[in-house]
């Protein structure tokens, strides 16, 4: 990609972070860029173009993460480093997240790669928790039910939390996220083993 799309890509991305997906618009860009609009239209025809480019900057890494599941030890610290990651790389993208539904049914190929993201992450808790059944740190669900719906509720927090932070003016830096990390991670507190709460414990600082 050429430098002068990077840039535009950086700029755009830190508008619609301040001020909202919907409330920049192309003009506004080229403005702050110091250029006109129909030079940044060379690079991108419609702000919408731009939307799709940063969504799939963003997903690159998260992608990336699923491609090597099982290429790293998978311990309570490990699972909270990855969650704090992936976090850190929601904020930069927010404006994402604070408008999802509208920008999912804006754009098509996001929405359908989000639809197929749903389910590889869903497939990445079922690797998780099978893992931490193997080492004795995660009980057995009573039934298949009890573990989708585990997975649907800790999935709805990761898409949910920067909206709620913003919601209610909380300030997202590092000392927030990992508090941010813990709830999360809390979810799966009340299926561990007992060995399972015990390494838990030497991780999440709320004990």
């Amino acid at each position: 990609m050429s430098k002068t799309k990077n840039k535009i890509l950086n700029t755009a991305r830190v508008l619609f972070n301040s001020s909202g997906y919907s409330n920049v618009t192309i003009r506004m860009i080229a403005q702050e860029l110091g250029m006109s609009s129909g030079n940044l239209n060379y690079h991108f025809k419609k702000r919408e173009d731009i939307l799709e480019a940063l969504y799939f900057e963003m997903v690159s890494a998260f992608d990336a993460r699923v491609e090597q599941l099982g290429e790293r030890e998978i311990n309570f610290m490990n699972i909270q480093s990855d969650i704090l990651t992936s976090m850190e790389r929601m904020v930069e993208y927010r404006f994402i997240w604070t408008d999802l539904y509208h920008i999912l049914q804006l754009n098509n190929k996001i929405k359908i790669h989000f639809e197929k993201v749903y389910h590889d992450r869903s497939k990445g808790y079922v690797y998780l928790f099978e893992t931490l059944k193997q080492r004795d740190y995660l009980k057995s669900f009573a039934s298949k039910k009890e573990q989708e719906l585990l997975i649907e509720n800790m999935l709805g927090f990761s898409n949910t939390w920067i909206y709620n932070s913003i919601l209610y003016n909380n300030e997202m830096n590092k000392n927030y996220m990992k508090k941010q990390s813990e709830s999360l991670l809390l979810m799966l507190y009340p299926y561990l083993t007992e060995k399972g709460k015990t390494e838990f414990k030497k991780v999440v600082s709320i004990f």
